[in-house]
């Protein structure tokens, strides 16, 4: 079957954020382009692709029959996710009390912190990272300690071990938020790198949230590993949130997943999950789960991650001539982290009027700052591919 990822989707006034936030000043969205330009949302992390057909007919078949009231997850949900990560991870071992339910990776996160963690205490995190993590940290009243990733000598994004085991040592930490494939450097971490990870956090007692919602999308054949299958011990001690939302773009409606494995840890954690007493699986969100984590739904991601890997290459190939601009070429997710530093100091420009001159001209990409890169841009190119080549045209005549 042949899926359509060239169709460009008319999102406005569809209540899609990417869109009609732009210029309100809400958030952290761009400001709109100048009049009578139309703008190409690159800054949000949702796809410009409608979902896999799937999806809607599990979605559909649910709503036609017309009765939402409360309702018990069938086998057929704990059989999906099993089902997914052996086809797409070679996981086996999941059984159904190992499954729990979030409203999103981000509540899930912040259960984990309320039930491991005090206020005021510090969590380990690399840095670049991802918003949603420094928001989550701040709205919860912990203190994000960055452990910062470095450039090998070829560029490549690593972790820094013994700074990771200084900064646990010194300050005495409990938790980390371990982002895997990462954002928004686009790394998927090989196979060392997580048991290295991993003998750190075991040394030190330390309980790993490991947010894996990018799992579908490794890209330039590199291998998405979970992190819990590293070591006995990295099964005992991690909590794995993901989801379908960002695989299937169905952010809108809500709802993900956690695996842990450790039943004492699994039961603090879902007692303060629970606890908040808004942790209540919508009956949509899970059949959209049931209709994704199928082999329809297999073959609709590998399609899309070809045309993904196909815009991340164009992308970068302008990035890489285009002299001042640098990017690492991701090997997960669709997104791009832009290091605008050399090319800002070249032509006398700060990043606010870089992003500006680029909003005007309705490229609609998001400033890098939040995610910690001092003079960065992110780019997301899950568009069209006509879309990502048109907006490299328009960025060719800012740069």
């Amino acid at each position: 079957m042949t899926f359509d990822f060239e169709t460009m989707l008319d999102r406005a006034g569809r209540d899609a954020l990417s869109i009609d936030s732009l210029g309100t000043g809400k958030g952290y969205a761009p400001g709109a382009p100048l009049p009578g330009i139309d703008p190409i949302p690159m800054w949000i992390a949702d796809m410009n692709y409608p979902t896999a057909p799937c999806v809607v007919r599990s979605i559909v078949a649910r709503a036609e029959h017309p009765a939402f009231g409360y309702f018990d997850a069938p086998r057929a949900y704990y059989d999906a996710i099993k089902f997914w990560y052996k086809k797409r991870h070679g996981v086996t071992g999941i059984e159904d009390e190992h499954i729990g339910y979030h409203n999103g990776v981000l509540g899930g996160v912040a259960s984990a912190l309320y039930a491991f963690t005090e206020p005021g205490e510090p969590i380990l995190v690399h840095s670049p990272t991802y918003i949603g993590f420094k928001n989550t940290l701040r709205t919860c009243k912990r203190v994000p300690e960055y452990s910062p990733l470095v450039r090998d000598g070829d560029g490549v994004w690593r972790m820094d071990y013994e700074d990771m085991a200084q900064r646990i040592e010194r300050n005495n930490i409990r938790v980390a938020i371990f982002c895997s494939p990462h954002n928004p450097t686009g790394r998927t971490w090989e196979r060392w790198e997580l048991e290295k990870a991993a003998d750190v956090y075991a040394e030190h007692g330390v309980t790993v949230i490991a947010d894996e919602i990018w799992a579908d999308f490794t890209l330039r054949g590199t291998e998405f590993i979970p992190f819990h299958t590293v070591s006995d011990d990295a099964r005992a001690r991690t909590i794995t949130m993901s989801s379908v939302s960002k695989t299937f773009n169905l952010a809108g409606l809500q709802g993900s997943y956690s695996l842990v494995f450790d039943e004492g840890l699994r039961e603090k954690f879902l007692e303060q999950a629970e606890s908040s007493c808004y942790n209540e699986q919508n009956v949509l969100s899970m059949h959209a789960l049931i209709g994704a984590y199928t082999d329809e739904g297999s073959e609709w991601v590998d399609q899309m991650r070809q045309t993904v890997q196909g815009n991340l290459d164009l992308l970068c190939d302008f990035v890489d001539r285009t002299e001042g601009l640098e990017a690492y070429r991701p090997e997960a997710t669709y997104v791009v982290f832009i290091d605008c530093t050399e090319w800002c100091q070249a032509h006398g420009k700060s990043l606010d009027e870089l992003e500006h001159e680029l909003w005007d001209a309705g490229v609609a990409i998001q400033d890098g700052r939040m995610f910690n890169g001092p003079c960065h841009l992110r780019a997301n190119v899950a568009l069209p591919q006509a879309k990502v080549e048109e907006a490299l045209q328009r960025m060719a005549r800012v740069f």
